[in-house]
This record gives structure tokens, sequence and C-alpha cells, in this order.
């Protein structure tokens, strides 16, 4: 359109200096200074229009994040919670039953008791309520009966920042943001967030965690080493490099309850045996629940607890549960090839 009126600018004004000379309405010098005047004002023209383009799009994306950040959280601190100083780890769920929205319960009557420093792996078919009883343990959903409690305080009466800060959670696809591998595994505590950003070398504690997590081996591989920016999502690694950033994000928050959600699945067998190694060291001491796809992840666990359809209906160490020949022993001899043991 722009070219079209150009063009028809040239056309007209020429014609009226080619048949009327510089006895017409405009003279050839007139005509040439409009001319240049026009074509150096057609660009902050375009820019304006750009810039309004650029100022409603926005207005519009402004309106959707105050708009979100205006909303009433559906799960909110009671009027005087409880604020501890640190959590010790033991989680007590009685009774619980739980669905999401009006649909029908993903729990019903779970009852479950977890000692300060116990593994415990869940196993059970995709479905069977796994995931779900994980996310009440931080909170991210109210039960609908019966009571989560941790450290022997339902967790409805806790400040969600208190709770959530002695948790930690490495799931099946961990978040990374956009930012160096150092501010990644940085963001598990703030104080030593805040000290990476005020000072030019990476500290100590982001090192030993990366390090504890077999991180360390690969970052030192990176054009910049710990301020390798990793892209959004930390697309520029590969999933088991993303794995261990998580994992030592996990290790520096120093949590005393950590949810392990399939950490392992999506990986090789060869990165699974490093991440393994780093999540042996993640879970000493602490309270760990381990949700498996491989069973062979969980089976040194202290207690092995097996869900289907939202409830319990086996729980015992590794070689109890091979030995009663139920659904523990059939999910394991399917996985492993091989035929459930013969009960005794």
């Amino acid at each position: 359109m722009t070219g079209v009126a150009f063009v028809a600018i040239l056309f007209v004004g020429g014609r009226d200096i080619i048949l009327l000379g510089d006895s017409g309405a405009l003279s050839t010098g007139s005509f040439a200074l409009f001319f240049l005047y026009l074509r150096r004002l057609y660009s902050p023209m375009r820019r304006i229009g750009r810039s309004a383009n650029k100022y409603q799009q926005a207005k519009s994306s402004a309106e959707r994040v105050f708009g979100l950040l205006g909303q009433t959280p559906a799960i909110d601190d009671p009027a005087d919670p409880y604020k501890p100083t640190d959590i010790r780890g033991e989680i007590d769920f009685a009774d619980v039953t739980f669905g999401y929205g009006d649909r029908e319960p993903v729990l019903t009557d779970v009852s479950l008791s977890i000692e300060r420093g116990e593994t415990v792996g869940l196993a059970g078919e995709t479905g069977a309520g796994k995931s779900t009883l994980t996310r009440l343990v931080p909170r991210f959903y109210d039960v609908d009966s019966g009571s989560v409690r941790v450290d022997g305080v339902d967790t409805r009466e806790y400040a969600r920042q208190s709770l959530r800060q002695g948790i930690a959670i490495v799931g099946q696809s961990p978040y990374l943001f956009s930012g160096t591998v150092a501010e990644n595994i940085a963001y598990g505590d703030r104080e030593t967030l805040t000290t990476l950003r005020a000072g030019e070398s990476v500290p100590d504690a982001v090192i030993e965690a990366a390090d504890a997590a077999e991180a360390d081996r690969f970052v030192e591989e990176l054009p910049d080493g710990y301020r390798t920016e990793i892209g959004e999502r930390g697309v520029k690694l590969s999933g088991g490099q993303r794995q261990r950033l998580a994992i030592a994000r996990a290790i520096l928050n120093d949590p005393a309850i950590i949810i392990l959600d399939e950490a392992t699945s999506d990986v090789d067998t060869e990165t699974e045996q490093h991440i393994q190694a780093s999540l042996s060291r993640l879970i000493a001491d602490r309270t760990a629940l381990v949700i498996a796809h491989r069973l062979s992840t969980i089976q040194d666990a202290d207690r092995i607890v097996v869900m289907d359809d939202g409830e319990i209906i086996e729980q015992g160490s590794h070689d109890d549960l091979l030995a009663t020949n139920g659904v523990y022993a059939n999910l394991w001899s399917t996985q492993a090839d091989e035929p459930p043991a013969t009960a005794d």
C-alpha cells in the first residue's frame, strides 16, 4: 500500500509539472522538497504504528498478569498460622479421602504413618493415587475428609511457606529457569541466590550441591561452567543433566522431606545409575516418599506401599511383598520378566 501511495504522488505531481510547468500550482523544486519530506516522515510514522501495536499487546498481557496476581489462592494460610523454625519429617495420613473438584475420590480412607528419616516407596498402576498422595504433604490441595499431619500438626494449620520450605520435590520433568547453571541450583536457597547475584564467584554451597548430585562433571565441560546459560526450561541440557541440576537444587535446600515423583522414568539405564547415586545422597537421613515407575529403584526402601484405585492394599519390605505373591510380586515379575515366587 505504501509503494502504491508513492507511485500515485509521483504520477500526479509529475504530470502537473510536465503539463503546466512552473506556472502550475506546484513547482519542480517544491515537489522535490515535498517528496523528500514525505520520505523522511515515513519511517517515524511506521515506528509510531509499531509502538501502538506493542502498547496494545503489552496492555493485554498486563491485564492478564495483574488478573492472575489478584486472584485469591484456593489454599490460604489460617488466621494464626503455625510457623516452626524447622521441620523434623514425620508424616501421618489419617483416614484421608480426596478428589479433584466434584469428581470421584482419588483417595479413599487412606491411613499411613511415616517415621522421621524413613524411605517409603510408592508402587502401583498408573492412576492408583500415588502422586495425589504426595501432593497433599506440601498442601497443594486440602483433603475432603481426614487429615494430613507433619510433625504432629495438621498441614492446614501451617503457614504454607514454613511448611514448604522443609519439603523438596524432584519430579519426572523438573522445571528449570532461563538463566545460568549456578542460578538454577541456587534457587534452592534464597540466601545463596542473593550471594551469587551479588558477587562474582560461584558460592561454595552451589559447587558442593552439584558435586553431591554428580552434576559437577558435566557442568565443568560446559562452555562457561557454572555461568553457562541453559535456555528456557533448560533446553540446552539433556534430560539426565536437568534431573541432576534439580537434585542439586534440592540438596542445597537441605529439606527434611523429599518427594521423588518418577524422577528416573524418562532416562536411559546408564543415566539412571548416575541419578540413583545422587538420589541416594539426597534422601540419606531424610524422610523420603519415592514414586517408582521402575520398581528396582525402590527395592531397597525401608518400606514399600502398594496402592490400587486410591487405597493401600499392601505394604512391607521388598522381600516380604515378594513372599506374599500379591500385587507387588506380580508387578515385579512383569518388569523382571520372571514368574512370581510361590508363597510358602
